[in-house]
C-alpha cells in the first residue's frame, strides 16, 4: 500500500493513501492525532474527505456527475424520478417487478395522518413553506418510531419519499390560505405533486405534461450531490444514530440556506432587483465584474464544477423547451435569457468558468411553471431526499461507523482566574 510521509518537529510520520475507483487519492489521517498530537485544518472541509461511499461520483474539472456509474446525461434523457430514486437508495437499476413494487409503495403511502393537519393549521400565515417541511418531517418520528432497524426502517424510507410530496403541497397550500388537496393513486410522483399544488376542490384540473416531463427532469437533476452541506448534515446527524427522519429533518434546514438550495430563490431575487432598476441588466453584469463592487450575480459558477455544470446543460434546454410550449412573457425571464447571452460570450465570465450553473436555469424554469419563490427550495428537497436516505442508509449500514465529531483549533483567551464581583 502507498504512504504519504508528514515531517512535524523533525518527526517522521507514514499515513495510508486511499485511491478510489475513479482514482481519486485520499491520505488517510485518522491516526494522526493520536500518533503526534496534531490535526489537519481544513475550513469548510473543502479539502477532506468524511467518507467513504459508492453513490456518486463527480469530477468538478471535467464536469462528470454519476449516480451509481451512470452519467447523469443518461438518466435524464431515458429515466425518471422514481426508477432514479431506486437506484440511489438501494444502488442498482430495479427490475420491472421492483420498480413496480417501489411505485406501488410511493403511491400507497402518500396519505399522512389526519391529526397531522392539525400542526399545519398552528403555523402562522406567514410561515416559510421550508420551516413547515422541516418541522412536520421531524414530526413523523412520533407517528413511525424506530423499533426495529431492518424492518422499521425499509418501510420508513418509503413512507418518507411518498409523504415528503403531500408535506410540501400542504405547506404550499398553507401558505397560500386554500383547502390541502388529497394526493392520487392515478398520477405519476411528479403529475400527483403538481395537482395537489394548483388543484382546488371545487374544480377540475389536469397537469399539462410539459409541467410534469419539467418537474420530473429538475427532480432527477437534483437527486444527489455527493458530500455537499445538507447531505453531510444528515450523515453528521445520523452518526449519532438519529432516526431517519431527524436526519432528514436537520438536511432541509441545511439546504434552506441561500449559499446552498435557496441559491435558486437568490437568483429570482436578483432578477427582481435588476428589473426595478429599469431592467438595464448590461448595469450590472459590470458591476458583476468591479471588484470594488459588493454586487454578485447569483446563478453563476459552481464551487465544485471548473467546467460547465452539466446539469445546467440538460437544464438550458428543458428551460428553452418549457418557455416556447407555455409561451410564457415573462419580464424575468428575458432579463434572466439576456444575463445568459452576455456570460456566455464575456471574456471576463469565459476565463474565470463563471458558467450558468443549475441554480440559475431552475430558478427560470419553476417561475416558468408558476411556482412561487419561497417553494424553490422545497422543491430541490423533493428532489434531493433519495439521496439523503441513500447516504443515510449507507452510513448506518457501514461497519464500524463512528459518530463525527470534528475537531477545531482554540484561539480565545487562555485562563482567567475569577474574581467575584461581591464578596459572599
Amino acid at each position: 500500500m502507498e504512504k504519504a510521509k508528514l515531517i512535524l518537529s523533525g518527526k517522521e510520520y507514514e499515513l495510508p493513501v486511499i485511491v478510489g475507483s475513479e482514482n481519486e487519492v485520499a491520505i488517510d489521517i485518522t491516526r494522526l492525532r493520536n500518533d503526534s498530537g496534531a490535526i489537519t485544518m481544513d475550513s469548510g472541509y473543502g479539502n477532506t474527505g468524511s467518507c467513504e461511499s459508492a453513490i456518486t461520483f463527480i469530477d468538478g474539472e471535467k464536469g462528470i456527475l454519476r449516480y451509481r456509474g451512470y452519467p447523469i446525461e443518461e438518466l435524464a434523457k431515458k429515466s425518471n424520478f422514481v426508477e432514479v430514486s431506486y437506484l440511489l437508495v438501494y444502488g442498482h437499476l430495479p427490475s420491472k417487478k421492483e420498480l413496480a413494487e417501489f411505485h406501488y409503495g410511493l403511491t400507497h403511502h402518500s396519505l399522512i395522518h389526519e391529526d397531522m393537519k392539525k400542526f399545519f393549521e398552528g403555523f402562522p400565515p406567514s410561515a416559510h413553506p421550508m420551516g413547515i417541511l422541516s418541522s412536520m418531517v421531524s414530526s413523523l418520528s412520533a407517528f413511525y418510531p424506530e423499533e426495529g432497524f431492518d424492518v422499521d426502517v425499509s418501510i420508513n424510507m418509503i413512507r418518507l419519499m411518498a409523504k415528503l410530496k403531500t408535506i410540501a403541497a400542504f405547506s404550499y397550500k398553507k401558505s397560500i390560505g386554500q383547502p390541502y388537496v388529497y394526493p392520487r393513486n392515478d398520477l405519476s410522483f411528479s403529475a400527483d405533486m403538481l395537482h395537489m399544488m394548483y388543484a382546488v376542490p371545487s374544480e377540475q384540473y389536469e397537469v399539462p405534461e410539459v409541467l410534469e416531463d419539467a418537474l420530473d427532469l429538475l427532480l432527477i437533476l437534483h437527486a444527489d450531490h455527493e458530500q455537499n452541506c445538507s447531505t453531510s448534515t444528515v450523515r453528521m446527524v445520523g452518526s449519532s444514530q438519529a432516526n431517519l427522519f431527524a436526519a432528514i429533518s436537520a438536511g432541509i434546514c441545511a439546504l434552506w440556506g441561500p449559499l446552498h438550495g435557496g441559491a435558486n430563490q437568490e437568483v429570482l431575487n436578483m432578477l427582481e432587483l435588476i428589473r426595478n432598476d429599469g431592467s438595464n441588466y448590461k448595469k450590472y453584469i459590470e458591476m458583476a465584474k468591479d471588484k470594488n463592487s459588493n454586487f454578485k450575480l447569483m446563478g453563476f459558477g459552481h464551487r465544485v464544477y471548473k467546467n460547465f455544470d452539466p446539469r445546467a446543460k440538460i437544464l438550458k434546454a428543458q428551460a428553452d423547451k418549457v418557455l416556447k410550449e407555455l409561451g410564457i412573457n415573462d419580464p424575468l425571464l428575458d432579463i434572466a435569457k439576456n444575463l445568459e447571452e452576455v456570460a456566455l460570450k464575456d471574456e471576463f465570465f469565459i476565463e474565470r468558468k463563471l458558467y450558468p450553473n443549475v441554480d440559475f436555469y431552475s430558478g427560470i424554469i419553476y417561475r416558468a411553471m408558476g411556482i412561487p419563490t419561497n417553494m424553490f427550495t422545497v422543491m430541490f428537497a423533493l428532489g434531493r431526499l433519495p439521496g439523503w436516505i441513500a447516504h443515510w442508509k449507507e452510513m448506518r449500514e457501514t461497519h464500524g461507523q463512528r459518530i463525527y465529531r470534528p475537531r477545531q483549533i482554540y484561539v480565545g483567551s487562555k485562563k482567567h482566574s475569577y474574581v467575584p464581583i461581591t464578596k459572599r
